[in-house]
């Protein structure tokens, strides 16, 4: 959750079959004078060539440039500019559907755990040796499981640490510290995690698909995520208090 060449042979071709085939042609003989013709002797005369007689045209119709060309017809289209005209729907892009949850293989390793995440918060959280984070399914006390984001790394460092967990019958248990640091071999088993990354930006990352390792391996600020569990070498706190909390 949380990439001509124009062909020159083509266009002589063209050009040659656009010529028309009339080079090296004679032209149709005139009409010549059939008569002998002696000079100073005898030389008929041509009949004059009759002269056509010139056929008296139509004058045009002058056109009025303010008059209309055509009656205007009231019934007609309207003026497809008009802003009145009915704008066409347009529908909407289709919302791709969202991806398959990856697949969460049982994690032989994880401890049994309780159902229901507690809540724990901070005001940053870093990591040390960040080596994976993946989608995994871990037991739980009533004999199911529960899909959890697991994520590896060889220490985990969580400044302002708050927890609380309240069981749905009874009182709940408030701890906080100054820092909580988990060393050696650190596996952490979260639900869900809201936070900001160290640039400012807002991440919320669930338990469908995991997130990059860059999302996440600079470290995360105001921090509010459901524990499931976590293991390591060693788990210590700084300035802890504890408190009961009744149930509401």
């Amino acid at each position: 959750m949380i990439r001509r060449r124009t062909a020159l042979a083509a266009t002589l071709v063209a050009v040659m079959l656009a010529m028309p085939l009339t080079v090296g042609a004679a032209s149709p003989p005139a009409a010549r004078d059939a008569g002998i013709c002696i000079p100073f002797i005898y030389c008929p005369t041509p009949p004059p060539t009759p002269t056509p007689t010139a056929t008296p045209s139509v004058p045009a119709v002058p056109t009025d440039p303010t008059k209309p060309t055509g009656p205007s017809d009231p019934t007609g289209p309207d003026d497809p500019s008009d802003p009145s005209d009915p704008v066409a729907p347009v529908t909407p892009e289709a919302t791709p559907a969202p991806a398959d949850p990856v697949e969460a293989p049982v994690d032989a390793g994880a401890p049994v755990f309780t159902g229901t995440p507690a809540s724990m918060g901070s005001e940053s959280l870093s990591f040390t040796g960040l080596r994976g984070i993946s989608i995994v399914s871990v037991p739980t006390v009533d004999g199911g499981s529960i899909r959890a984001l697991k994520i590896s790394a060889d220490s985990i460092t969580i400044t302002g640490f708050s927890l609380t967990v309240r069981p749905s019958d009874g009182p709940g248990l408030v701890t906080t510290a100054d820092t909580m640091s988990l060393q050696g071999n650190v596996t952490v088993y979260i639900g869900s995690i809201t936070a900001s990354s160290m640039g400012g930006a807002p991440l919320t990352i669930g338990t469908d698909t995991p997130p990059p390792l860059t999302d996440v391996e600079p470290g995360l600020l105001n921090v509010s995520m459901g524990l499931v569990g976590s293991v390591a070498d060693l788990i210590t706190y700084s300035n802890t208090d504890q408190r009961i909390v009744e149930a509401k």
